[in-house]
């Protein structure tokens, strides 16, 4: 039980130069990543009493915006696959928040609507919202939160292939 060889004593030398190379990379993608679950914890938890549950907020809000849209429509806007928006749609259809109906003009399509309990969980939502970002940004100054939200639209638009020109 001697010497390394020289063989060990380059091995190991490498793999504390790869510990030291990943130990200072600026990880970027995970910070982003656990903080976009964090928040989405917290929403989904301030939202618990308004009787939504994960995700279904942003299809509320996409149809206050634009109330009339398919469930294909709705799975673009909000980033999702067709038939996981499928699912929540019909999901939120049993607790009475959306309703779907024939288009006026192609019966083949099938238009996804608020009821008027979803409009009036609308509020509710905004609130939830409201409660999250003020956790989230508890502590930073109002400039800090600009610089924030303008280095936010920044990344997202250099990951989407539109880069923000200055």
């Amino acid at each position: 039980m001697g010497k390394k060889s020289k063989a060990e004593k380059k091995a190991k030398a490498l793999k504390k130069k790869h510990h030291d190379i990943v130990a200072d990379a600026p990880d970027l993608a995970s910070v982003l990543v656990q903080a976009a679950r964090s928040m989405r914890t917290v929403l989904s938890r301030n939202l618990l009493e308004s009787g939504l549950y994960a995700g279904q907020d942003g299809v509320m809000l996409a149809l206050a915006e634009n109330d009339g849209l398919t469930a294909g429509m709705l799975a673009a806007k909000l980033g999702v696959k067709a038939p996981t928006m499928t699912r929540t749609i019909g999901r939120m259809e049993a607790q009475g928040f959306v309703e779907r109906r024939a288009d006026d003009d192609d019966a083949r399509l099938t238009k996804v609507y608020l009821t008027a309990t979803g409009r009036d969980r609308l509020q509710l939502i905004a609130e939830a919202g409201r409660a999250s970002e003020e956790m989230a940004t508890r502590g930073l100054t109002e400039k800090q939160m600009k610089t924030l939200m303008k280095l936010l639209r920044a990344v997202d638009a250099n990951l989407q292939g539109t880069g923000l020109e200055e």
